[in-house]
């Protein structure tokens, strides 16, 4: 007797969402109102926002507990992308591309993407990535990150404040390569950090250039 197996496809979006990504720190005092800006944006279904803790406030009297020498690197590559010869906080980069004042950014998802699907099965994140003839090829980027944190900070230039802070980024993790066809790729929740709640997965162009496909998932 033939046991037919009847096998789910991913379930792919049809756009992609636009990603906002933030670079912060605790210890700036010009970055509350950009986190809360971020918060906003974390209600939308049509935007991924994530906030990248830079390390180099640490040294002026407050030291950010979220903190990453990856932020850096990454801001550090869009510095370079966009012949920045400086970086600062807040500093919002929109869908790879350019860094705009929160009070200009015009947001939408983006018809034409790389389908990337997300889910937790067997304790694990497993990402699927579609096919899309229009993009030739990508790096696939692992962003495990915490919905919302509120920190009181007693030093520096935010000492006496309470920061509530949204999606702060965790770790940053290439997964690998996307060639233009279907890519699987899974990662152990225990391997991820213990405070992360949800991952965002990022399809980028090579030389950290545009976003290509993104999508969300919460693993606790």
């Amino acid at each position: 007797m033939a046991v037919l197996l009847a096998l789910t496809a991913p379930s792919f979006a049809e756009t992609r969402p636009a990603v906002v990504e933030l670079f912060t720190s605790q210890g700036c005092s010009s970055c509350p109102p950009a986190e809360a800006y971020v918060g906003k944006l974390t209600k939308r279904t049509d935007v991924i926002a994530l906030a990248f803790h830079v390390t180099y406030w640490d040294d002026l009297g407050w030291k950010d507990r979220f903190a990453l020498t990856e932020a850096v690197d990454r801001q550090n590559g869009y510095a370079r992308n966009f012949r920045s010869s400086t970086v600062y906080t807040p500093q919002l980069v929109v869908d790879g591309l350019s860094g705009t004042p929160h009070s200009d950014l015009r947001l939408q998802a983006a018809s034409d993407a790389v389908p990337v699907a997300v889910t937790v099965v067997d304790g694990a994140v497993q990402v699927e990535v579609g096919a899309n003839a229009h993009f030739p090829a990508g790096d696939v980027i692992l962003v495990p990150y915490l919905r919302h944190s509120v920190t009181p900070v007693g030093r520096g230039e935010n000492a006496g404040r309470k920061l509530e802070e949204f999606n702060i980024v965790r770790s940053i993790r290439k997964l690998g390569s996307w060639a233009g066809t279907g890519s699987h790729f899974a990662v152990p929740i225990a391997s991820l950090p213990a405070d992360a709640t949800d991952v965002a997965v990022l399809v980028q162009a090579p030389g950290q250039k545009a976003i290509l496909g993104a999508a969300t998932q919460a693993i606790r």
